[in-house]
């Protein structure tokens, strides 16, 4: 078979070569963990809780490697790549934190004559198909639960970042996870369609491309498997005439460049009351120019390159585009001279923008971030709907009743006020429209890697 390859945005280079397993090989690995799963579900909680937690110590003990691979890998700035095992720990204690009150048994009735309860049971395997983008916080929301819960996990993980697979594996067999009940795989396209399409998997949890989402559904089609997908996003910001101007370019331009843009949740369009939009334009052109575009293994970079070259093409596209109809961009790329035409790209703001530009209304996942003047709440609220996805929207006002009535109309999954490009592992992370189906953390996500059982038990 083809091996895959792991082309570094530094410069270009092969920095990983895997071969992946074949069909039988696949199958195979399936196999040993579906044999595997009974037992480990079997364990006592406490004990599966334990070595879930000991796995992630692990990982977070060679946090500084990890910074440096996730660099070469996909261009984070190393200043910011250990930053990932922060987020990996929180929400991994908080899931353990809820498991067994989630997971516990809810008794409806407990007499003479009756023992009628709803339990919990594992779905059995589950699959998880990882992004590049946050390698680690992407795969801990569904492996760390699914692990709680008893089920045995197959990762499959982004070509751009095989790396991630391979410590995940090793940290959680060192903490004592079975290497069966865990396995990291690498597989093509073909052959995790036809183990999906044969029903190799009780679960699928798949973050990507809608395109991508699509291709996973066409393989599930007449099986049944549960499916979990976050397909991507167009996330919008709102500020509102009294939001608190400074934090607000703070909090939305940070959100639009972080990592190059390329956060599912990052934002990519924003919308401002007229009393503030040249102030807000002024200073978020003030905060994007003061980025330094560089070499991510470099600790004074903080704006990496794009995480492949025909990402940054995507950008450069739909910028140079919407130029061509009439907006104009705000930051002249010659202030960055690291922006060579490939993966490294310089943030961009652009103004005169409307929804008939593919920047506004298709995924970017990039450095770059549209601005729009709006009159009221009315303006940007059909905006921010106007758009095939929704993942989260960001609304900075001091007034909470009037965020929270915002919110109430917007399609999304998750509302912000005065935050944006932010998980709370106590909230359920889900999306509606395009960005996909299901959703990760909470107690919900206990739910999506189970399966409810009923026992109606007439006692004598």
């Amino acid at each position: 078979m083809k091996d895959i390859e792991l082309i570094s945005p530094i410069d270009g280079s092969v920095l990983v070569r895997r071969t992946p397993l074949d069909p039988d090989g696949a199958q195979a690995a399936v196999a040993r963990a579906r044999g595997a799963q009974a037992a480990w579900a079997a364990r006592p909680l406490e004990e599966r809780v334990a070595m879930v937690k000991a796995g992630v110590a692990a990982l977070t003990a060679i946090k500084d490697d990890i910074a440096s691979e996730l660099a070469r890998q996909m261009g984070r700035p190393i200043r910011f790549g250990a930053g990932e095992m922060g987020g990996v720990n929180a929400r991994t204690d908080y899931m353990a934190s809820i498991a067994a009150e989630t997971l516990a048994p809810r008794v409806i009735e407990d007499s003479a004559s009756f023992g009628r309860r709803i339990a919990r049971e594992p779905l059995g395997v589950v699959f998880v198909i990882a992004p590049w983008n946050y390698p680690y916080l992407t795969a801990i929301n569904t492996i760390v639960p699914a692990l709680i819960a008893g089920n045995a996990v197959v990762l499959k993980h982004a070509s751009q970042t095989l790396l991630a697979g391979e410590r995940l594996a090793q940290a959680f067999h060192a903490g004592g996870v079975p290497a069966d009940v865990f396995q990291n795989v690498v597989l093509d396209h073909a052959t995790t369609e036809g183990l999906i399409a044969a029903r190799a998997f009780d679960f699928v949890n798949f973050t990507g491309s809608v395109a991508g989402g699509r291709a996973i559904e066409r393989a599930a089609a007449g099986t049944f498997v549960p499916l979990g997908l976050e397909l991507g996003g167009k996330d919008p910001g709102y500020v509102r005439a009294d939001a608190d101007l400074d934090a607000a370019v703070e909090g939305l331009m940070d959100g639009a460049m972080f990592n190059s843009g390329q956060c599912c949740c990052g934002i990519e369009r924003i919308y401002v009351h007229d009393s503030l939009y040249d102030a807000f334009v002024e200073k978020a052109v003030t905060w994007a120019g003061a980025l330094t575009l560089g070499d991510p293994l470099d600790p004074a970079t903080t704006l990496g390159p794009m995480a492949h070259v025909r990402f940054a093409r995507t950008v450069r596209d739909q910028i140079a585009e919407a130029v061509g109809q009439g907006a104009r961009a705000l930051i002249d790329p010659a202030a960055f001279p690291r922006d060579d035409g490939g993966a490294y790209l310089a943030p961009q703001v652009l103004v005169d923008v409307d929804h008939s530009m593919r920047v506004m209304v298709e995924e970017s996942f990039g450095p770059v971030v549209g601005i729009m003047r709006v009159a009221d709440d009315d303006q940007a609220i059909r905006l921010m709907n106007d758009s095939p996805y929704g993942l989260t929207a960001s609304i900075w006002t001091r007034d909470d009743a009037a965020a929270a009535a915002i919110g109430s109309r917007i399609q999304t999954g998750t509302v912000f006020m005065n935050r944006a490009d932010y998980l709370d592992p106590a909230l359920c992370w889900t999306g509606c429209k395009d960005t996909g189906r299901g959703g990760s953390l909470s107690y919900l996500g206990y739910l999506a890697v189970t399966r409810p059982k009923s026992y109606h038990l007439k006692r004598a």
